[in-house]
């Protein structure tokens, strides 16, 4: 999945493609999340938002998690 817009967004709010349902069968540890740096660094630290309408997911998808930024190139960035 990609962040979405200048908010960071990663599930929620204009990103509602995949139910909680199929969040939950994939799993946190099977997630692949694309952003590039610099949309990252739009969020001035930021951190990534979840909004499944599932609270306990949400609270499950929170802490620190890697980001795909390019071509072999992660970081681990915070999501909430």
């Amino acid at each position: 999945v990609s962040v979405i817009g200048g908010q960071g967004h990663v599930f929620g709010r204009g990103n509602q493609q995949l139910s909680s349902d199929v969040i939950k069968k994939v799993g946190r540890k099977n997630l692949m999340i694309l952003c590039t740096k610099a949309k990252l660094a739009q969020l001035a630290g930021r951190p990534l938002l979840v909004d499944t309408g599932d609270m306990i997911l949400d609270k499950a998808l929170a802490g620190h998690i890697e980001i795909m930024t390019g071509y072999q190139d992660k970081v681990l960035y915070p999501i909430q």
